[in-house]
């Protein structure tokens, strides 16, 4: 699946147009040296002066999962990419960006779960982008993807502009969980902004018996309040 993938991909970069002279990823050589790579904390995903097990804001406040593994920040490029991906139905980049992604982790989960979507909203778009991503991860990691084992029972006001105590709020009783899961499992989303989705999400997963929780994004939004989702 992923040669026929690779075959169809676009003959010009994704990001500043120019030919490609080989098709192993969307994007040019050149590109690929400016992707932006940042030391960072294992369990919550921002960057830190050095890669470390814990960082200082972890041991204050521990997030609700285990690890996080993310490319980098929401920046360029990115958020160009996820754009693309994400709205512009540029379902073929999900392939190339998940294989990047799995370079990065070393010992995956037993099995991947994407971030439901509410079915109205997912009418709407067409897709799940997490699902789509989630497939592709899996099919990297050659690890199962558990897509109905979350889902979505109530559609939520959009989390885009709450402040994080009212995206926990709004995302209250919002998710299910369907049939078994295993003690360990990863989620897997686009970006992790607050994480109050992923939050809200981890709550219900342990009240369900689950023991270990990472995260696979491919995008870590920093708290500086600069960068938006």
């Amino acid at each position: 699946m992923l040669r026929s993938i690779l075959r169809a991909l676009p003959l010009r970069c994704q990001l500043c147009h120019h030919r490609l002279e080989q098709r192993q990823y969307p994007w040019c050589e050149t590109c690929s040296q400016s992707f932006p790579t940042s030391p960072r904390c294992m369990q919550c995903g921002l960057s830190t002066p050095y890669t470390m097990e814990t960082c200082g804001r972890c041991l204050n406040t521990p997030p609700a999962w285990d690890n996080l593994v993310c490319l980098g920040d929401y920046t360029f490029p990115y958020d160009t990419l996820l754009h693309k991906f994400k709205y512009q139905g540029h379902y073929w980049l999900a392939p190339p960006l998940a294989r990047l992604l799995a370079e990065s982790i070393d010992e995956p989960a037993p099995c991947l779960i994407p971030v439901p979507m509410h079915w109205r909203r997912r009418w709407v778009r067409g897709f799940n982008h997490s699902t789509v991503l989630a497939n592709a991860l899996a099919s990297q990691l050659e690890r199962p993807c558990l897509d109905n084992a979350l889902v979505r029972t109530r559609a939520t006001q959009q989390q885009q502009g709450l402040s994080r105590k009212a995206r926990l709020s709004n995302l209250k009783d919002a998710f299910t969980v369907r049939g078994n899961v295993p003690s360990h499992v990863a989620l897997v989303d686009d970006v992790v902004t607050t994480g109050a989705t992923l939050t809200e999400l981890c709550r219900v997963l342990r009240a369900h018996g689950v023991t270990k929780i990472d995260i696979y994004a491919l995008c870590r939004t920093p708290t500086d309040g600069k960068q938006k989702k």
